[in-house]
């Protein structure tokens, strides 16, 4: 049964909350099927869904083991989650790996992480190639170690053919410094004479961004319950349906994935109407 009404959205969208197996509609019903697994609408799939991987930290926390092995078990979900986008048929993902933020952090978890990230690519990305996976980073390069940079490339080089889910990760990412970025370049465009002053335009700034040839994305979902988009894809995000849950990333789900989709496809879209 597919989610084709345009009644309101799910009443626990912002804080889900409904039965494991399926998501409670204002009616009291659930959408799922005997295996308990969302059955969603084809043909209103999300072209691109960002997430805000929240709560790697806390969950170690809590525990009481150190926060690489909160972001260790985050990484083992994170593929689980690529691979459900890719078997869904959606276009674009776009992660939230490393913020330009994270720097912050002790010496040791950010070497710990880089080393992790490094590693998990070169593990994956046989799988990735397989599975017709196009991985590109999205970020400022310079800071991050030759090693991560160089594991990047390969994964980038190696994909860059494939047709299936574009895999966008937000590594040394910021959005602030994406806008900055993208208005540096259209101003030497500019003064290169390339570019009329006039033409700099909301779609020539868009096109200009990291995602310029991705549609932006329609979907965002954020774990860990803090209600703020922490500098993602300001720019892009104008429009997007907010999906944020209580959940922390360790514990996040493929099922709640869905949930989160299937809450989007029964929201009634009205942008600028």
């Amino acid at each position: 049964m597919f989610l084709r009404s345009k009644k309101k959205a799910v009443t626990d969208s912002f804080s889900p909350s409904g039965p494991a197996n399926g998501v409670a509609l204002p009616n009291g019903q659930t959408f799922a099927n005997g295996a308990g697994e969302l059955e969603l609408d084809p043909t209103r799939m999300p072209k691109h869904i960002a997430i805000i991987m929240d709560g790697n930290r806390r969950w170690a926390k809590e525990q009481g083991w150190l926060a690489i092995r909160g972001h260790s078990v985050g990484a083992d979900v994170t593929l689980n989650i690529i691979t459900e986008c890719s078997d869904l048929g959606v276009r674009a993902l776009t992660l939230y790996t490393f913020s330009t933020e994270n720097w912050k952090r002790s010496g040791a978890e950010v070497t710990g992480l880089m080393r992790l990230i490094a590693k998990n690519l070169k593990d994956q990305l046989p799988g990735m190639h397989s599975n017709n996976v196009q991985i590109r980073h999205i970020g400022r390069r310079e800071g991050l170690p030759v090693f991560l940079l160089r594991q990047l490339d390969d994964c980038i080089n190696t994909t860059h053919k494939n047709t299936g889910l574009v895999l966008n990760l937000a590594l040394n990412y910021g959005g602030r410094a994406e806008i900055a970025d993208t208005f540096r370049k259209l101003i030497e465009k500019v003064q290169q004479g390339l570019l009329k002053v006039e033409e700099v335009t909301e779609e020539a700034i868009g096109r200009a961004l990291y995602t310029g040839d991705l549609p932006e994305p329609d979907l965002l979902i954020r774990t860990g319950g803090e209600m703020r988009i922490s500098n993602f894809l300001p720019w892009q995000i104008a429009y997007a349906e907010l999906w944020i849950t209580p959940t922390l990333w360790p514990e996040f789900k493929p099922l709640e994935l869905r949930r989160a989709i299937a809450d989007f496809q029964f929201r009634d879209r009205r942008v600028g109407s």
